[in-house]
């Protein structure tokens, strides 16, 4: 039986994909990876959808290498999306060799994506993958050059598709003919062509360049600010951010909260100096019930020990100054 690996994101592209190569009773393995930027929850429903195999890989530090430099730049946000998209054929290609499988294929649409899905960005992915030949777009096929597995016969390229451009009307009508009503929108899922993250992540480029993956994480809760001292202070928004960064404090970081007033928590993650703490402690009470203009107590957690401090409220343009 002819197989196929395919890149399973769990948006509609990569489901109608694998549909157009099923009618040709072709075997479907699909692949879905996860990052601290994105996870395989919608790859995993799409394949149940699909009643197919996946195998969930964890590209994280292979991901974060190209999130440093990518070599063929950033889209509107911190998205290395050539690089990527080629990063991850070459590791859903360990997957074709390990499992015997004849080629790969995404859902990728030309021209849907001007940046990542135009022609040359297409064949550069192909290229650099290391598996050029054995790359297949069902969804696009008949505009793009033919493959390996058309060639072999092994894919009928005339039950291939010919889709291109930025509407999703093809697409929908594929959907309504196979039965498929629920997926994912397209865009969204990965955090990178988000603007807030991206300033965020590109700030901590800028201070930590080796990008430790808990302060990756961390950029998803809770307001930011960068002090003069370069320590970075987070604060809850709300209770159930509040238990998020709990869950994701390390012994070494500094946790604050205001005594006898509704609070958030306050984290200055690996350590810091006092002039911070105050600092942190002061933020600390300006998003607090505690009045504005008083000094109130503020306890923090410093090496398994706890601390008291007064501190009095952060003035707005001192918040908007550092605030990330």
């Amino acid at each position: 039986m002819v197989t196929g690996i395919g890149l399973i994101s769990g948006g509609l592209d990569s489901m109608l994909a694998a549909r157009v190569l099923q009618d040709q009773d072709i075997q479907i393995i699909g692949v879905s990876f996860v990052t601290p930027f994105f996870g395989s929850e919608r790859g995993k429903r799409a394949a149940a959808m699909l009643d197919i195999e996946l195998k969930v890989m964890d590209i994280t530090e292979v991901h974060l290498e190209i999130v440093r430099s990518p070599k063929h730049g950033y889209g509107k946000g911190l998205n290395p999306c050539i690089d990527c998209h080629a990063m991850m054929f070459r590791e859903a290609g360990k997957v074709m060799e390990a499992e015997g499988a004849d080629f790969l294929f995404s859902g990728e649409v030309l021209g849907e994506r001007p940046m990542s899905q135009n022609r040359q960005a297409l064949m550069i992915v192909a290229k650099e993958s290391g598996y050029e030949d054995l790359i297949l777009r069902p969804l696009s096929a008949k505009l793009l050059p033919e493959t390996l597995p058309e060639r072999e016969g092994k894919v009928d390229r005339e039950r291939l598709l010919d889709i291109s451009g930025r509407s999703r009307k093809r697409q929908m009508e594929l959907a309504a003919h196979y039965g498929i009503a629920e997926y994912s929108q397209p865009a969204g899922g990965c955090l990178l062509t988000d603007p807030v993250y991206a300033r965020r992540l590109k700030e901590l480029m800028e201070h930590n360049p080796e990008l430790e993956v808990r302060d990756i994480q961390l950029l998803r809760v809770g307001r930011h600010f960068r002090l003069d001292t370069g320590e970075k202070v987070i604060v809850g928004r709300d209770h159930d951010e509040n238990i998020k960064l709990l869950s994701m404090k390390d012994e070494t970081d500094i946790i604050l909260n205001v005594r006898d007033y509704p609070s958030p928590i306050t984290i200055i993650p690996h350590d810091a100096s006092e002039e911070a703490i105050a600092e942190a402690a002061s933020i600390c009470v300006r998003y607090s019930d505690a009045p504005r203009n008083e000094k109130v107590t503020v306890t923090y957690h410093s090496g398994g020990r706890i601390y008291a401090l007064l501190a009095e409220a952060s003035l707005d343009q001192e918040l908007n100054r550092t605030r990330i």
